[in-house]
């Protein structure tokens, strides 16, 4: 598989790691849109970020990691549904992006986002100041300042593979002691910080483990399949004009000549609303028989 989340667990630690490897959902986003390089890199990491996330959480929904700032890169956002598939999307300013343009230079006083959706449940959203190096340093920061499990990232992305590394500790089972657990957590923090952007972004999982902890006793579990989506639908866009209202639907549909057009900003699809479809949809005939979608 190009594109998958891998877990694994250490016998003798408190500890866990998730791995992520994209390469066609990667592709898939980025031939959407044409991004900077910088910008293609940034989302990359994003992309391999939630699907860590989502490798930790047991959960039926949807998790968001959403970057604003008022810099030339004003949003990154990238969706993970708890079946594994992703979407994501930046919004940018061509003129203000150097061709080694930092997440800093990028994002000047931005905030991140953490958003879990559960299909059921309470939705729950944690921000962060983006006032890191780069976006593992970020995301390493939320969970340093949160009551949540100790939490590193590291994340590389290259405009064609991107790459993500987490280690997370466990509530205490093998190790009791503070002490030695402090020293074991900081040993494997140690080992994994020495990982170069070339061995992150080219050495297959079992290699990469072997290189880091070779001297642990490390599970490997079966490998997780991720893929791109986009949750865009016709009946999706329908709602939306639903919700509109009647009277607002039929004068946007007089404003855009006879004809309505909802374009997904992640994937590029377009819907399309004729006057029938519009008087179908606050008729409640539904969508069944909607006008053609054009690409």
């Amino acid at each position: 598989m190009n594109d998958f989340s891998q877990r694994f667990l250490f016998d003798d630690a408190d500890a866990r790691g998730e791995m992520v490897a994209l390469r066609e959902s990667y592709a898939h986003v980025l031939a959407k849109h044409s991004y900077p390089q910088p910008v293609a890199q940034l989302l990359g990491e994003m992309m391999a970020a939630a699907a860590l996330l989502v490798g930790t959480l047991k959960f039926d929904g949807l998790l968001i990691l959403q970057a604003r700032a008022e810099g030339p890169l004003s949003l990154l956002m990238v969706e993970c549904s708890s079946s594994r598939e992703l979407r994501g999307i930046a919004r940018y300013d061509q003129q203000g992006i150097g061709a080694d343009a930092d997440l800093l230079t990028l994002m000047p006083g931005g905030v991140l986002a953490i958003t879990v959706d559960p299909a059921h449940g309470q939705r729950y959203q944690g921000i962060v100041e983006l006032d890191g190096v780069d976006l593992a340093e970020c995301l390493s920061n939320y969970f340093a300042s949160s009551d949540q499990l100790p939490t590193r990232f590291w994340l590389k992305a290259d405009g064609q593979r991107a790459r993500g590394l987490l280690l997370q500790q466990m509530p205490a089972q093998v190790q009791t002691d503070p002490d030695a657990r402090k020293e074991s957590w900081n040993h494997l923090l140690t080992l994994a910080d020495t990982l170069t952007a070339e061995e992150l972004l080219g050495l297959d999982n079992q290699t990469l483990l072997h290189r880091l902890y070779h001297q642990q006793d490390v599970r490997l579990f079966d490998e997780q399949p991720l893929q791109f989506r986009c949750s865009c639908s016709r009946e999706r866009s329908a709602r939306a004009l639903v919700s509109l209202g009647q009277a607002d639907a039929e004068q946007l549909l007089a404003e855009q000549g006879g004809r309505v057009e909802i374009d997904c900003q992640f994937c590029n699809e377009r819907y399309l609303f004729d006057a029938a479809d519009i008087a179908q949809l606050f008729a409640g005939a539904g969508t069944d028989e909607p006008s053609q979608t054009r690409h």
